[in-house]
């Protein structure tokens, strides 16, 4: 995996993992970091006396709870069309609701740590142009389990 000017190698083979080193090492400028703990928002914990690699965000998803003023949050539930904008008072209603970018930041979430959220992602991405209260309350919703399960 490459993230910008960073390599992060991981495998169960220390041979292959030497030899991969070294010939980057020969191949370009690199310094050597020791083990990661922490990337693109993901903490990586390790028990190698049990063999156990472990991903978390929950540094990602507390940064996402309290951008969203989320942090103690619960509500939502069911899901339609009906529930969408209707007028123009509805729509100033929810006019500064960054709904898009909290779509975005869950599907990040979803993506590295969080396939669980996937339909429920799915779901609420219909709603993308037109989203009403009740879809602004599901992703309250999404978030608060996220806060839960970091």
């Amino acid at each position: 995996m490459i993230y910008v000017d960073d390599i992060l190698l991981a495998s169960n083979d220390m041979v292959l993992l030497i030899e991969t080193k070294s010939f980057h090492s020969k191949n370009f400028e690199m310094k050597d970091l020791g083990d990661a703990s922490f990337t693109i928002d993901i903490q990586i914990q390790r028990d190698r006396t049990r063999g156990i690699l472990g991903l978390s965000q929950k540094v990602y998803i507390d940064k996402v709870l309290d951008r969203y003023g989320m942090k103690s949050w619960s509500g939502g539930d069911k899901l339609s069309l009906l529930q969408c904008l209707k007028n123009d008072l509805q729509k100033e209603q929810l006019k500064d609701i960054p709904y898009a970018s909290a779509i975005e930041n869950l599907m990040y979430a979803q993506v590295c740590t969080h396939p669980d959220i996937a339909y429920t992602i799915k779901k609420l991405n219909r709603y993308l142009i037109n989203p009403g209260i009740d879809h602004w309350k599901t992703i309250k919703k999404v978030m608060r389990y996220l806060q839960k399960t970091t």
